[in-house]
């Protein structure tokens, strides 16, 4: 991952510019990155640095809905202000969408469980 790339996308996902106040989202956003790679080669991959901006950008997102006290209900529907207007959601949208471009270099997020019979179940026969 290229540290000064990462930065100028967090810088344009986000609209912040103040890196040294956001550096901890984004070092941690780097490691959680590193953590899902598939393949250490993948780090200079470019897409990586987009996935990992991406990251950080939604943890950010992530705080500041949770620091916003300003959203209330009125008669059953959600009134927003500019800064509550769904830029957790569109966050989430933008790092899914690159998770989904880095798809062959990170790991799956799913499985599944299976289970198959030990062919020693006891049938009886009438």
């Amino acid at each position: 991952m290229n540290i000064e790339s990462v930065k100028s996308l967090f810088i344009l996902f986000s609209g912040k510019d103040e890196l040294e106040k956001y550096m901890p989202l984004i070092s941690l956003a780097m490691t959680e990155t590193e953590k899902m790679l598939i393949s250490s080669e993948s780090v200079n991959d470019v897409r990586i640095d987009f996935l990992c901006a991406s990251i950080a950008n939604y943890r950010l997102k992530q705080i500041e809905a949770a620091c916003d006290r300003t959203e209330s209900v009125y008669a059953g529907k959600m009134l927003t202000t500019p800064d509550n207007s769904g830029t957790l959601m569109y966050a989430e949208k933008l790092m899914l969408d690159y998770m989904n471009l880095c798809a062959e270099l990170i790991k799956p997020k799913t499985f599944m469980f299976m289970s198959f019979g030990s062919g020693t179940e006891n049938v009886e026969n009438d």
